[in-house]
């Protein structure tokens, strides 16, 4: 598909509470409505046996059914202006129950651009504490799995063999590169 002319005009086709359809040209494709955006949390734990991740379980309706990933949540979908980071600390301790010492900015990323222009911005969370049950709020009904890096290849082959989606942002633990601090 060829790049629409600079000028053309971008139409919102559709527009709900969290999802704007959007056209510019011939090129269609999905937007996080009022400018929210993602942020995803590389949460690695150390202890005496050696380091884990923590990775989040849970039904994904546009799936049908549940999905392994990263700790997540919107920036902004409740207070405008909310930093990625002020969302990331909420989101760790919802999801996993967990609060991290340190944290990292790695940057912004884009998980499909050829149909979203949402980001998020990865963050990568150290020095642990569990400080609650996790397992997200409203229902979200969220598995949290501590997993050995030794063993995350292993772990995600059986969670796909389980019929678990698999989050495109838990290939970067397969591929490494960000794990070390």
């Amino acid at each position: 598909m060829s790049r629409p002319a600079p000028d053309a005009p971008i139409e919102t086709r559709w527009e709900g509470r969290f999802i704007t359809v959007r056209q510019q040209g011939t090129w269609e494709y999905v937007s996080r409505s009022r400018g929210i955006h993602a942020a995803v949390i590389l949460a690695i734990d150390a202890d005496e046996s050696g380091h884990h991740v923590l990775l989040v379980e849970q039904y994904r309706v546009p799936l049908g059914r549940p999905c392994l990933e990263l700790p997540a949540g919107l920036v902004g979908d409740d207070s405008a202006g909310e930093a990625s980071e002020t969302a990331a600390e909420r989101e760790l301790e919802e999801e996993t129950g967990y609060r991290a010492a340190h944290w990292r900015t790695v940057g912004e990323f884009f998980s499909s651009p050829g149909m979203v222009s949402e980001s998020f911005t990865l963050l990568v969370a150290t020095g642990l504490t569990r400080v609650g049950p996790g397992g997200g709020v409203g229902g979200e009904d969220i598995i949290v799995h501590r997993v050995p890096l030794t063993g995350i290849a292993d772990f995600v082959a059986a969670k796909r063999t389980e019929g678990c989606g698999i989050d495109v942002r838990v290939a970067m633990l397969l591929a490494g590169g960000l794990l070390e601090e």
